[in-house]
């Protein structure tokens, strides 16, 4: 205690110095007092109230308790009361078991009493409910059925009340009412049939429907109350419980199911389109159903038994399994995307199970797949399979029929530009179309699936293309004579790569979603590309066939002499360029340049063959003079040829040539070859060795002079301007023939 004061003094200390910190704070002390003294007051007085109810409630307790004390012990006596009773009573119960037995007979009399009217009238009530089932008045028959076994049943439970051991009377009241539970049977059935029958009977007659749904919730009731009797009482009546709304729900699925397989009229031996129709047929009856579901049978049902909503999962259920039985059948590739196409889209669209007036009662997202993932997965597997093989056979047909056009007598047709053309590019992409339209039903990745496949199946086929295009060229080299429509042909398959390229872009914009390009579009490029530039070659290699006597007179005697070697070959490049105007861009003016490039090379390989040496400057002038007209002459021809394009740089190095043929002063020789060697880079020493051979003027030291400096001299070819001498070789024969001549003269 003395602490306690000592640190209340403390604390008052350290607030009143706290307060008397300044000399005008003296002034506030009578202030700061009376201040002090208030909060004393208030805290006392709350001490006091708190101290006050504490105090009242240790009362109140203590009061509670005595109570407790008091009832406690009257209690204790009651208890002692009613056993000294209970114990005198012993004797006077055992005395009254004659009174119990009589009241138990009493009630069972009572029973016999209250249904003796049922009991003698037993046979009369069984025919009367049987004539009442046969003309289906279901409820009246069902009133006198719950009459007679609620006759039955209460004698068996007085029986069982008095004796439930003694089977002898228990038999005989069954015996006596066997009529009844054949009646129940026959009820029964009448109601399942009604069931059964329940989606035209609530078109043409709900009330029945209705009075089949009251009898079932009757029998539900009776069947709870003697449930709950059974607990109590060890007693069951027989036949119960009939759980007939169970069975309801049971008959009605089976009905569903039943009516989900009867939609099947045809087999694929009948009729090639059997699994549409029994899909379409089955799409129309269940969207059917659920409506008259939906509109009339809904008020036919209790609330809670959530018709609609049963009924809808009862159909699901039944198609799911109608359908998996499909799936598991052989089915053909068509019959597989028709059902997958079904399955996947058409079943939750709006036209089944997600249409308008369904869709406010149910949400098709929460409905389970019909078929499962493994089953979609194993049926696009099996899909793919056939697909693929039928798609090699149906390529290799298309490619068949192709060839035997090729061998016709007659011109193959003209798309609406005049170019040539075969039907097989339609056919081939016709099919990719076809499957892909097929595929695009069932869902977007199977779609880029089956595309990716035909452009793979596209690359096998145009390699099988470019063998036999090969081959086609083989057989007419043997004989030239045939086909008679060869080089149309030939133009014609030169256009399919064209229109391959752009059928394979639009497939790719129409069915894919990406636009990167893969390893399977680069293979198809090239192919084609190459097949493209391939024929174009074979048609050049025709008409250079056709030149080779013409082209063999070049730069010979007879050629400086008069000759139309060149009007001939001008005439008859131009003359096939007439049939090749039917070649599609870019080929077209690739194929013009290369054969420009052909006959310019085929004009500096007859220089370089040595044909001629000229005797003299008369003759080298001749020659180089006709060597410039020809070279205008293959200019003329082919800007006409190439639509106005650039051809002077290959036809001038003929024209470069002439100039070094024409050069009258040998020591300005060096300059004119130099000249020649900056513009044609490509060009190699034994091509200068055989020029100088065939001008003949040149003597051995001036050929090595030019050969070395030229050598020392002559400028990098870095590949960029288009080659010419590069695939030009010089005879061998010409440096041995050179060297004999040169000794020759000398000799002289």
């Amino acid at each position: 205690m003395e602490e306690t004061n000592r640190e209340a003094e403390a604390t008052a200390v350290q607030r009143v110095a706290g307060m008397l910190q300044r000399s005008d704070q003296l002034d506030k002390v009578e202030q700061y007092r009376r201040r002090e003294a208030r909060k004393k007051a208030s805290v006392e007085a709350r001490l006091k109230a708190a101290i006050q109810s504490q105090l009242d409630g240790v009362r109140t307790g203590l009061t509670q308790l005595h109570n407790a004390l008091v009832d406690v012990k009257d209690i204790q006596g009651s208890l002692a009361d009613v056993s000294k009773d209970w114990r005198q009573s012993i004797n006077t119960i055992e005395s009254l078991k004659d009174v119990k037995d009589a009241v138990v007979q009493h009630s069972q009399l009572a029973s016999a009493v209250e249904n003796l009217k049922n009991i003698f009238s037993v046979p009369e009530i069984v025919e009367e409910t049987k004539h009442l089932i046969e003309q289906a008045e279901l409820l009246k028959a069902h009133r006198k059925l719950m009459d007679l076994e609620f006759s039955r049943d209460d004698l068996m439970y007085e029986q069982y009340r008095m004796d439930s051991k003694n089977t002898s009377d228990m038999s005989l009241i069954r015996i006596y009412f066997e009529d009844v539970q054949s009646l129940s049977d026959e009820l029964a059935k009448q109601l399942w049939m009604v069931l059964q029958r329940s989606m035209g009977t609530v078109r043409r007659d709900p009330t029945m429907l209705v009075s089949v749904v009251r009898i079932i919730e009757r029998e539900e009731k009776i069947d709870r109350r003697m449930t709950d009797r059974n607990k109590q009482t060890g007693f069951i009546p027989p036949g119960r419980p009939k759980q007939w709304k169970e069975n309801m729900f049971k008959v009605l699925e089976s009905t569903v199911s039943t009516r989900i397989e009867g939609t099947q009229s045809e087999t694929r031996e009948s009729d090639k389109m059997w699994l549409v129709r029994l899909l379409e047929l089955t799409r129309k009856y269940v969207l059917d159903d659920l409506i008259v579901v939906q509109n009339l049978m809904t008020q036919c049902f209790p609330p809670h038994y959530n018709t609609f909503h049963r009924f809808f999962c009862l159909y699901h259920r039944g198609v799911s399994a109608r359908v998996q039985e499909l799936a598991s059948e052989d089915l053909e590739a068509n019959e597989i995307v028709s059902l997958l196409t079904w399955v996947l889209n058409t079943y939750k669209s709006e036209e089944m199970m997600g249409h308008p007036d369904l869709r406010s009662e149910c949400d098709v997202n929460h409905l389970e797949p019909l078929l499962p993932q493994d089953v979609v997965d194993e049926l696009l597997s099996k899909y793919v399979q056939t697909f693929t093989s039928n798609i090699t056979g149906w390529l290799r047909k298309a490619l068949e029929t192709d060839k035997k056009d090729w061998q016709k007598d007659t011109e193959p047709e003209a798309d609406q530009d005049g170019y040539y053309q075969t039907t097989l590019p339609a056919i081939v992409f016709q099919m990719f179309e076809q499957n892909l339209q097929v595929a695009a039903q069932i869902n977007e990745g199977f779609k880029e699936q089956v595309l990716k496949l035909c452009l793979k199946q596209m690359n096998t086929f145009l390699i099988r293309y470019k063998e036999e295009a090969i081959a086609y060229k083989e057989d007419h080299l043997r004989d030239r004579q045939l086909p008679q429509c060869y080089i149309q042909y030939m133009i014609a398959i030169i256009n399919n790569c064209q229109t391959f390229k752009e059928s394979i872009n639009s497939l790719k914009r129409k069915y894919s979603q990406s636009s990167e390009p893969t390893a399977s579009d680069a293979n198809i490029e090239k192919t084609l590309n190459e097949v493209a530039k391939e024929g174009c070659q074979f048609l050049l290699d025709e008409v250079f066939l056709d030149l080779e006597l013409h082209l063999n007179e070049l730069l010979t005697r007879k050629w400086l002499l008069g000759s139309h070697a060149v009007d001939t070959i001008c005439v008859t490049v131009e003359d096939y360029f007439n049939d090749f105007n039917k070649i599609k861009k870019p080929f077209n003016l690739e194929m013009s340049g290369e054969a420009h490039r052909r006959v310019v090379v085929e004009y500096i390989k007859a220089v370089m063959q040595k044909r001629i040496t000229f005797r003299n400057a008369e003759e080298r002038r001749e020659g180089a003079d006709r060597m410039m007209k020809e070279a205008e002459q293959f200019k003329f021809l082919f800007r006409k040829l190439t639509a106005g394009e650039d051809t002077d740089r290959l036809c001038d190095s003929i024209a470069a040539i002439a100039e070094v043929f024409k050069l009258t002063d040998p020591t300005l020789l060096y300059l004119e070859v130099s000249t020649l060697v900056s513009k044609y880079p490509d060009i190699r020493e034994e091509h200068i060795v055989a020029l100088l051979a065939v001008r003949g003027d040149a003597t051995r030291d001036m050929r090595q002079t030019i050969i070395e400096t030229l050598s020392q001299s002559k400028p990098a070819y870095m590949g960029i301007m288009q080659p010419i001498f590069k695939d030009i070789t010089v005879p061998s024969m010409t440096m041995t023939s050179m060297t004999s001549m040169a000794t020759a003269k000398l000799l002289k």
